[in-house]
């Protein structure tokens, strides 16, 4: 797939008409070609949103090798404008993938951020998953700036290919960003709270209520405190609204 082909923009993110095959595909081209770090972002409504008001945010999506739409709302959102999505492309669903795909083809990955441990019982369980997986690296650290040199040496010194970073939006996606031309790796993708998931930390949403979209739901049940962070999903419908409305008038 050409990354910088067949794009789609919601209210100025651009989202690429991505399957998962095509971004392991992709992968497979960075890292064969081996010339510099590409970022990946895995894009919701949240992002969109966070994005209006965060200019460098806004900045890393538009610059990204590669943005996918990780929220259901984005593929009802592109559907609502007539240029509907093939399918929605989860960080969560994705790394099990990767990791299936880096054990056949000898990619070696680097598991960066979460809680302390988490990455460590992520890794276990992905090597578990995938005999002859090579994860070269895992730390918890933080997108601190005087954690980032060290991060960044750490990173390059495993000879990792692909990085993986649960720092969660924006904060993974600036710090992939700021050190892309540090980076030896061929790929650094934000995979915001996938290590709690793949480490049986955090319960992903029963598979029914992630088909009817009410994943945001079971997550506002099991963690309420994420309420204000949820405004922003009724906020993204309003503005694709608005957008279309302008649109239609122009």
């Amino acid at each position: 797939m050409q990354t910088t082909e067949h794009r789609l923009h919601i209210l100025g993110v651009p989202l690429h008409a991505a399957t998962f095959e095509n971004m392991l595909d992709c992968i497979a081209a960075w890292i064969a070609a081996g010339n510099r770090t590409h970022q990946i972002c895995t894009a919701s409504p949240e992002f969109v949103m966070i994005a209006q008001e965060d200019t460098a945010f806004m900045a890393v999506l538009r610059a990204a090798d590669l943005c996918v739409a990780d929220g259901v709302g984005l593929l009802f959102a592109a559907r609502y404008l007539g240029r509907p999505l093939p399918e929605r492309v989860t960080g969560s669903d994705g790394v099990p993938l990767i990791a299936q795909r880096a054990a056949r083809e000898g990619w070696r990955l680097f598991l960066l951020g979460a809680a302390p441990g988490v990455a460590e019982q992520a890794a276990a369980r992905l090597v578990e998953q995938n005999p002859g997986l090579q994860i070269v690296g895992t730390y918890a650290g933080s997108p601190a700036p005087e954690e980032n040199d060290a991060i960044v040496q750490m990173v390059n010194d495993s000879g990792a290919d692909m990085l993986l970073v649960a720092y969660g939006a924006p904060k993974q996606d600036l710090w992939i960003a700021r050190n892309q031309d540090r980076l030896n790796v061929k790929v650094a993708m934000g995979v915001g709270g996938t290590f709690d998931f793949i480490a049986g930390v955090v319960p992903r949403a029963p598979v029914w209520m992630q088909r009817l979209a009410l994943e945001w739901l079971f997550r506002l049940i099991r963690q309420p405190w994420r309420w204000r962070r949820m405004l922003r999903l009724p906020r993204f419908v309003w503005a694709v609204l608005r957008h279309r409305e302008r649109a239609l008038n122009e």
